[in-house]
């Protein structure tokens, strides 16, 4: 049923988002006295119709909840009835049409903030320390000085609490000039300031690709020892077909010892398309099984597979987690704070990514975006909140580029029209929209691009 939740949890996500962002452009337009005809959630046939008000808006939700659109009086689309002139698009000054259409991108900010700031009101949030689990022996990390159980302190002089401000202080730094600034506290050491360096402009931008930063520096967080103990056995896979049940403990891989459930994984994923014996206990008796392991395609290398489940992670010790409580002020402002921190991170790597410095694999098509509504709405309203956090400023920030079928190229149009005194050419205009739908397909290609090559990557 996940993909009952992948639909689900997209559609909800979606519907939701492009909602307060065309409610931001119809409530500015109707505040300033823009004529208001049509306000759409979707694309497509109409599903839902009402009309309502003085203006008779006609109010519609469309088949396709991939995006929608608010339809503003506008005599260059046809008669304008000369009572309602004053209210058109073209007759209000330019001032007014660059804030209806910054509207919709800041209602996206502004709803990311007000979740947010429930989300840490209500529930405050815990912190767990970042500490360096295990150093790859001459990696990046190694070279650096890291060393187990070093917890970070500050990356490029900020603070930092959890493991996400590590992940993102490292990106930042690394997609620029490659040198990240560390302070560590060490066990009997006190605090220790490092260096790493990543002198190499590919291999920064291979560090940037999804999931590559941490292996790539190569350290791990610590986390607590997880059991090699079966937590589902996938139906019709080589576990399934050999034998295994959830509940058992695998105790060796080839004559292997296995210790925990991270050294199952990497005894398995170094054996693709091979015979395996596989060591095991089940209440008690131990006992052994041969099985042929699959092979899945990751970053151009093949991986074996036995198709098996982590059971569930045993709790951080106290030591390692703070819960954290904030009043409404004090909530408001971290908020606030985290949106424009994410908003301006998004931006620097948007522009590292034009110019070659992040790698393009972190454009995200609707396949990926699905498959994270879906994975957060099974784990939880705090999971899938934090979702809709992400989604709606990254809706923000994409609709402020100042790309002419976009609000931030639209807003480009008014700022040269109020500069000129008069509009732009119908050809300017048109040439400008047909680049704009031109960049626009090719980010959208990039995109749906890295799905599909996700998706077939496993």
């Amino acid at each position: 049923m996940d993909w009952l939740w992948t639909i689900v949890g997209f559609i909800v996500a979606v519907s939701l988002l492009v909602t307060v962002h065309e409610y931001g452009h119809y409530w500015v337009a109707r505040t300033l006295g823009f004529k208001v005809l049509r306000f759409s959630v979707g694309f497509g046939p109409a599903l839902w119709t009402r009309v309502a008000g003085s203006d008779r808006t006609e109010y519609v939700i469309a088949a396709l909840p991939l995006g929608g659109y608010v339809k503003l009086l506008d005599e260059r689309e046809g008669p304008v009835p000369p009572a309602d002139l004053e209210r058109s698009f073209t007759r209000k000054h330019p001032w007014q049409r660059i804030l209806v259409l910054l509207a919709g991108p800041a209602f996206n900010i502004a709803f990311a903030i007000l979740v947010l700031w429930a989300v840490l009101w209500v529930s405050g949030e815990p912190l767990v320390k970042p500490v360096v689990g295990t150093v790859v022996t001459d990696s990046l990390a190694a070279r650096a000085d890291l060393r187990t159980n070093d917890e970070f302190q500050r990356i490029e002089g900020r603070t930092v609490a959890t493991h996400s401000d590590v992940m993102l202080g490292f990106m930042e730094a690394i997609s620029d000039d490659g040198k990240v600034d560390i302070e560590v506290r060490r066990p009997g050491s006190g605090v220790r300031v490092l260096e790493l360096r990543v002198e190499d402009a590919d291999v920064r931008r291979a560090l940037t690709e999804p999931q590559g930063l941490l292996p790539g520096i190569g350290m791990r967080f610590w986390v607590p020892p997880v059991p090699a103990e079966i937590g589902k056995v996938e139906a019709g896979g080589p576990a399934d077909v050999a034998g295994l049940r959830a509940g058992d403990l695998i105790t060796a891989v080839d004559g292997e010892s296995i210790s925990d459930f991270r050294a199952l994984v990497e005894a398995i994923s170094s054996r693709p398309n091979r015979e395996v014996v596989i060591g095991y206990q089940r209440e008690g008796s131990a006992s052994k099984l041969t099985m042929r392991t699959v092979a899945d395609i990751v970053d151009g290398r093949e991986i074996g597979r036995i198709r098996v489940q982590t059971p569930p992670p045993p709790p951080l010790p106290e030591s390692m987690v703070t819960q954290r409580s904030y009043g409404p002020i004090e909530s408001l402002s971290l908020a606030t704070g985290r949106a424009w921190d994410m908003t301006v991170l998004q931006a620097k790597m948007f522009a590292r990514m034009l110019v070659g410095q992040v790698s393009l694999k972190n454009l995200s098509g609707p396949l990926t975006i699905a498959e994270f509504a879906g994975e957060s709405a099974q784990s939880g309203l705090t999971e899938f909140l934090g979702f809709l956090i992400v989604i709606s400023l990254s809706l923000g920030f994409l609709n402020l580029l100042p790309i002419p079928i976009l609000d931030g190229g639209q807003i480009i149009y008014q700022l040269a029209e109020w500069a000129r005194g008069a509009p732009l050419s119908e050809r300017v205009q048109a040439l400008g929209q047909q680049v704009g739908v031109a960049l626009l397909l090719m980010l959208m290609s990039v995109a749906l691009f890295n799905d599909f090559a996700r998706q077939l990557g496993g």
